[in-house]
């Protein structure tokens, strides 16, 4: 991203970044007319790269809590257990 984007995108306030995530969620922009495909990839970058920039990770679009879970590995592997159904073999 160049610097003049990322200038423009850390001058939004909070109430733009707000309209932009309803533009996405509704597909509509606040005046009733449909978001289109390229208006959606840019408003999408925009609403990224503004919570990047404003918001901690947790309340950014698209943050998936990990939890426990988190670190090296998951659970360990359990051997899956194939059952015969007894038809159409």
């Amino acid at each position: 991203m160049s610097d003049n984007y990322l200038d423009t995108v850390r001058a939004m306030g909070p109430e733009l970044y707000e309209r932009l995530l309803q533009a996405l969620a509704t597909g509509q922009w606040p005046d009733g007319s449909p978001v289109s495909s390229e208006q959606r990839e840019h408003t999408m970058q925009a609403v990224i790269a503004w919570g990047e920039l404003h918001l901690p990770p947790e309340q950014r679009v698209g943050y998936i809590d990990k939890g426990a879970k988190a670190g090296d590995s998951c659970d360990d592997p359990q051997p899956m257990t194939w059952l015969d159904g007894g038809s159409d073999r």
